[in-house]
């Protein structure tokens, strides 16, 4: 399987010599090793700036192995099992509480400071 993002048309019907497009982007087939290597050549030269990745069958207990070309998530071997990683973001506006009050804490303070105005406000 060979799923691809803004690649050039040319790409993909290139592609469609061997594989099955079933969707737009994503190809099907079986390959031989020799051919599926060349495919995979031929992606990586034509894709320009896209995004491709190839998953195709392997003699491993998980049968399967993953290539990947100018695509985010790497693909790792942890204990004999490939998985993807997906890349740790450091984003520092999200990790941990924000400083300051919440909204939830200024309403419940707006209403008892209007609560004691209106009963200084009666005597």
């Amino acid at each position: 399987m060979l799923v691809l993002s803004a690649c050039p048309a040319g790409l993909r019907g290139h592609l469609t010599r061997w594989l099955l497009e079933v969707s737009p982007g994503v190809f099907v087939g079986i390959l031989t090793a020799r051919v599926r290597d060349l495919a995979w050549q031929r992606v990586t030269e034509l894709s320009k700036d896209g995004r491709a990745i190839m998953i195709y069958s392997t003699r491993s207990e998980q049968r399967l192995a993953f290539k990947v070309h100018h695509h985010e998530w790497e693909p790792v071997e942890l204990d004999g099992v490939h998985l993807m990683c997906r890349p740790h973001t450091n984003d520092t506006k999200s990790s941990g509480p924000r400083a300051g009050w919440s909204k939830a804490s200024r309403y419940r303070k707006a209403v008892r400071s209007a609560k004691g105005r209106s009963a200084s406000d009666e005597k």
